[in-house]
């Protein structure tokens, strides 16, 4: 699954000690563009919170997993983006660049007989 927006805020590393020794993890905030922006908290775990070097304001793609796991009761749910590509200035998706074909070009085809074919 990907998703694009852009970076409105880094959340605080955290760490820890698990049963297969220490961990790292990065939450940040992803907006997404359109009419209707919604805020999306994705995190990146281990090496990849080294790797991806993320800034406020920048826009990006990420690729993500969701997990959602049971604890006392409860469900919980995370985002966990696996890769994430960095958009440079004037680029964009392509899906954004894209225009649709306009009825403009639209020749009717005069030679074609109107007969069905069943």
């Amino acid at each position: 699954m990907e998703i694009e927006g852009t970076v409105v805020s880094l959340l605080p590393v955290q760490t820890g000690q698990g049963k297969n020794g220490v961990w790292k993890k990065q939450e940040f905030i992803l907006e997404t563009p359109g009419q209707y922006p919604k805020k999306v908290c994705l995190s990146l775990w281990g090496e990849k919170v080294d790797e991806i070097k993320l800034t406020v304001g920048e826009k990006i793609t990420a690729s993500l997993n969701l997990e959602s796991r049971e604890y006392n009761g409860r469900w919980y749910t995370e985002a966990r983006a696996w890769k994430v590509a960095k958009q440079t200035a004037g680029s964009g998706s392509s899906r954004e660049s894209a225009q649709p074909p306009t009825n403009d070009t639209f020749v009717p085809d005069n030679t074609a007989s109107d007969d069905l074919p069943f």
